[in-house]
């Protein structure tokens, strides 16, 4: 079952936080991971969040452990994510 999940970071958090992340991830051979079918950053009323789409629940599980110290390291505080079971997708 594909899931999407929201994050909205509980503290504030910079494009430039968000940058190095995806950096060390890709430097790491870690982003873009198995699993993930769609990730999009974007600002909403001032806040960096961002939403992903993901095939399974195990795979986002499995790359959140490798997401998790990286995060910590350049000080983003994720919060609690919202997961979302998918119904359907409909791609042009």
């Amino acid at each position: 079952m594909s899931v999407l999940v929201r994050f909205t970071p509980s503290s504030a958090t910079t494009a430039e936080q968000y940058d190095e992340t995806i950096r060390r991830l890709q430097e790491a051979g870690d982003f873009p991971p198995p699993g993930m079918e769609y990730h999009v950053c974007f600002l909403s009323d001032g806040s960096l969040r961002v939403s992903e789409i993901w095939d399974s629940r195990e795979q986002l599980d499995a790359f959140g452990e490798r997401l998790m110290p990286v995060l910590a390291e350049v000080g983003i505080d994720p919060g609690e994510p919202e997961m979302l079971e998918i119904h359907n997708i409909i791609r042009r």
